[in-house]
């Protein structure tokens, strides 16, 4: 299954792509979209969507995850990261691709084993994880590690329900 984690702003989206078998996972692909800040809001919004959408169509996902918003004391900036995570979310759901949401404190809980590591400790763990990436920035590396969340999710759910004696 091919997966694409996203994590998104409204300067740069980051977003990862794995490939993922069970438990395996294989770096394929990662990078940032940006959007300029001299735009109206509406126009960077259009270019994160456009972004992401030709991601989308390079890469070909089966399943999206995305980081949930977090919630910071400037409410005006915490209003613009959730329309640019709207602009980022609609490019998968466009193509007909299920969507997941994580919260960041899981996601990193899940890649580095605490909750609150630092970015640094992400990105570290991911270069670990998936042999090859070498993300060139701090947001390519969280998309990796929102994909290696959702990877980790769908592999224990189908774990569980070949336990249980359901689907494969």
């Amino acid at each position: 299954m091919r997966l694409i984690g996203l994590d998104p702003g409204l300067r740069v989206t980051g977003w990862g792509i794995l490939d993922a078998d069970g438990n395996r996972l294989r770096y394929v692909a990662c990078g940032v979209v940006r959007s300029d800040d001299a735009l109206p809001l509406a126009e960077r919004l259009k270019m994160l969507h456009e972004g992401v959408l030709a991601v989308l169509g390079a890469h070909r996902p089966d399943a999206a995850a995305v980081e949930e918003t977090f919630v910071n004391r400037n409410p005006t900036s915490t209003l613009k990261l959730g329309q640019a995570r709207g602009a980022v979310m609609l490019a998968p759901a466009l193509y007909g691709i299920p969507v997941a949401e994580y919260p960041p404190n899981l996601i990193k809980k899940n890649v580095v084993g605490t909750g609150h590591a630092a970015k640094e400790q992400v990105g570290l763990m991911v270069r670990m994880l998936l042999p090859g990436a070498d993300p060139a920035m701090a947001d390519a590396a969280d998309a990796l590690a929102v994909a290696i969340c959702h990877a980790r999710y769908v592999a224990n759910d189908a774990n569980l329900r070949r336990a249980l004696g359901g689907a494969k």
